[in-house]
């Protein structure tokens, strides 16, 4: 932890208590938390499948396609599995998950995924909409296009519009055309300090102005996404961050500047 990232988060967390438990969490591995893919199976087969070869827990009744896997697993053995291969869950964390439960886009519905590689929460969409509907899946660089465009097609999702534009070029252009969405996920560009457990170069990399420029470009992000939202129709802001710049920041420009 670099001497400034460590004054900032006890600032953040001025609690000794709490700030010793953040430390200690930063430092453990991340569950193995998957998502069945329910375009290709039901959560119930695929339960039963895994079951076989590992030790499986539902933990949330309300979502029975978040599965853990308690066993102790070897390197790479979640994604070298033959279930992960044909597609039938996609490896995501839990706070990954979220923004698309907040989201909750439905059968039917235009949506649009602006900065959507590697498609975690794409194809998470897509499973939720039952491939009914529309998907209008952004990302700028080839070969996250790429990345994501694999994805979708391991997991069978066959709704899906795969453009690649700058995110505010897309959505002024979208704007002008007057092409508006019943959804819209906002899953920025971020500094990446919730990554810490599964991602320890976060360690190295961080920076504050790296922090300050980024904030900058989510509200642009923010500003033009919102030209593109239908009246009445949800917009999902998510990092995957604790900087306040890049998130309570960001709400409350969007809140003071479009109420």
């Amino acid at each position: 932890m670099k001497p400034a990232f460590e004054i900032r988060m006890r600032a953040l967390l001025p609690d000794e208590k709490d700030f010793t438990e953040y430390e200690k969490i930063i430092h453990e591995q991340p569950r193995n938390f998957i998502r069945c893919n329910t375009l290709k199976i039901s959560t119930n087969e695929l339960f039963s499948r895994l079951q076989k070869k590992w030790q499986v827990e539902q933990p949330f009744q309300n979502n029975p396609e978040i599965m853990l896997i308690t066993s102790q697993l070897n390197p790479g053995e979640l994604g070298n599995a033959l279930e992960h291969i044909l597609g039938y869950y996609y490896i995501q964390e839990i706070s990954s998950m979220l923004p698309v439960i907040a989201l909750e886009p439905q059968p039917g519905e235009f949506v649009l995924d602006l900065c959507s590689s590697p498609g975690s929460k794409t194809t998470q969409i897509a499973a939720r909409m039952n491939n009914e509907g529309t998907i209008l899946a952004n990302d700028l660089k080839i070969d996250r296009i790429m990345i994501l465009s694999t994805n979708l097609e391991r997991c069978g999702v066959t709704n899906c519009i795969v453009s690649r534009k700058d995110a505010i070029a897309l959505c002024s252009n979208l704007a002008k055309s007057k092409i508006k969405f019943d959804k819209i996920l906002l899953d920025v560009p971020c500094s990446g300090e919730g990554t810490l457990r599964s991602s320890p170069k976060t360690f190295q990399m961080w920076n504050e102005k790296v922090i300050r420029k980024l904030s900058r470009q989510q509200k642009k992000f923010i500003a033009y996404a919102i030209k593109c939202l239908k009246k009445g129709g949800t917009l999902v802001y998510s990092t995957c961050t604790h900087a306040p710049e890049e998130n309570e920041e960001i709400v409350d420009f969007a809140l003071k500047n479009f109420p």
